[in-house]
């Protein structure tokens, strides 16, 4: 069997049957990703048709320095960043036209609340690019050289954000933790 980078190159030389085993290998992969930054099945299968779209039509400019891998991730993090910014600029555009925006029940609400789970909650409370940087390394399990390249960024700076970011999630399920026991005193 071929390495994927000896398949790239055959791409990159014209064999474009040979895609269809990157789509094989690296599909569900990068729909958990996306799934995980999106946190909408609809959205991330969504994304996984655009990104794999992407990945082939600009599979020319790829150059094996960091690996078929971490080209690809790099394309899925900054088309699932564009996406949440185009949502959250959608959403600010219909509050600034006072259209409506789905409003939880008070049922929901509580039913969130009793039922989220407390990192999921936390997760939420950062922004786009600490939160993928966290997925990055604990559920893809990527290292800080493999984020470096996704985020374009030195290895050392990768792992800095990272501790950053920790931090940052930790205060926050800290400052849950304390709010669950007031309210439960």
């Amino acid at each position: 069997m071929d390495s994927i980078e000896e398949k790239i190159r055959r791409i990159q030389a014209g064999d474009a049957s040979l895609f269809s085993d990157v789509i094989r290998l690296y599909q569900q992969q990068i729909y958990l990703y996306c799934f995980r930054l999106l946190n909408s099945r609809v959205e991330a299968e969504d994304a996984v048709q655009d990104i794999l779209i992407k990945a082939y039509q600009n599979i020319g400019q790829y150059k094996p320095q960091a690996g078929f891998v971490s080209w690809l991730y790099k394309i899925a993090y900054h088309h699932c960043l564009n996406q949440l910014r185009r949502q959250k600029f959608q959403l600010q555009l219909r509050r600034l036209l006072r259209q409506e925006v789905t409003v939880n029940s008070a049922e929901q609400t509580v039913e969130n609340r009793l039922f989220s789970e407390p990192v999921s909650a936390a997760l939420g409370k950062l922004n786009a690019e600490d939160r993928n940087l966290l997925i990055l390394r604990i559920y893809e399990d990527k290292s800080f050289a493999e984020i470096g390249e996704i985020l374009g960024v030195s290895t050392a700076a990768a792992r800095k954000r990272y501790e950053r970011t920790r931090s940052k999630l930790k205060k926050v399920l800290e400052r849950k933790e304390i709010q669950l026991w007031t309210s439960v005193n």
